[in-house]
């Protein structure tokens, strides 16, 4: 997806998001839609930021004060917007396209691991789950809610052969709620088997992105660390947020 957001004085005035096709063309949409929202003007910017697979493309393009990777990026919107910028954290970002695990410390990124190898274990999968299902994927974490994982059997973490577990599952009687339930489970254990092993996790957890708002994903992945995550408002916009902050440093005379 592509996310804007328009911050004024540490605050969010307008934001926007929309699924991504052509980079200039979304990039556009979501800054146009994010300015009307502020009631603020292009040429009234004083800075811009870019980060994400298109942030050099886009940073060309707007002539952006702040071209920056995504780890940086996020870990300053997460910590901001959880209201965490001192002290430790450890951030759990499950992308569309990969996974990320930060830990932070002052908001500072010191360590991290990345996944994306299978799409088994990201928000890609819970799309195609919601599809199999036939309901919205905003509306697949108040079913896996209500579901219990354990009542369905997945031999497999492969984003196919899950789907084909998940349909056999169906067609033995499984409520969608718990096959719902099954998959976020099995999203959540697949992060916490292959990516937080990997780092010295840090209390408190902050869940980000898109599929942070998918509430029965943030339970399982509580479930797994044992601690409930924090989930911020606007948790979706840790990008575009990180980019704004960021970018303000390359003011001038600030």
């Amino acid at each position: 997806t592509t996310k804007a957001v328009i911050m004024r004085d540490n605050e969010i005035i307008g934001k926007y998001w929309l699924p991504t096709t052509d980079v200039y063309s979304s990039a556009e949409t979501a800054l146009t839609n994010a300015l009307a929202e502020a009631g603020v003007k292009l040429e009234h910017l004083e800075g811009i930021g870019t980060t994400g697979y298109g942030r050099f493309t886009l940073g060309k393009k707007f002539n952006a004060k702040l071209v920056q990777e995504e780890l940086t990026v996020n870990s300053k919107g997460a910590v901001w917007l959880a209201g965490r910028q001192k002290g430790e954290a450890t951030i759990i970002d499950i992308g569309g396209m990969d996974n990320k695990a930060i830990t932070v410390r002052d908001g500072i990124p010191d360590n991290f691991t990345m996944g994306g190898i299978c799409a088994g274990a990201s928000g890609r999968f819970l799309e195609m789950v919601s599809k199999r299902l036939r309901v919205e994927i905003t509306e697949l974490g108040a079913l896996a809610d209500k579901g219990d994982w354990s009542k369905v059997n997945m031999n497999s973490y492969c984003s196919v052969f899950g789907i084909q577990d998940l349909v056999t599952s169906l067609a033995a009687g499984h409520t969608i709620e718990d096959v719902a339930a099954a998959a976020c489970h099995s999203v959540a254990e697949q992060v916490y088997e292959q990516q937080l092993q990997e780092i010295d996790v840090r209390r408190p957890i902050i869940q980000v992105g898109g599929t942070s708002l998918i509430s029965g994903l943030v339970k399982a992945v509580g479930d797994m660390v044992g601690d409930e995550p924090i989930v911020p408002m606007n948790s979706q916009y840790i990008g575009a947020a990180g980019g704004a902050l960021l970018s303000s440093g390359f003011l001038e005379g600030q």
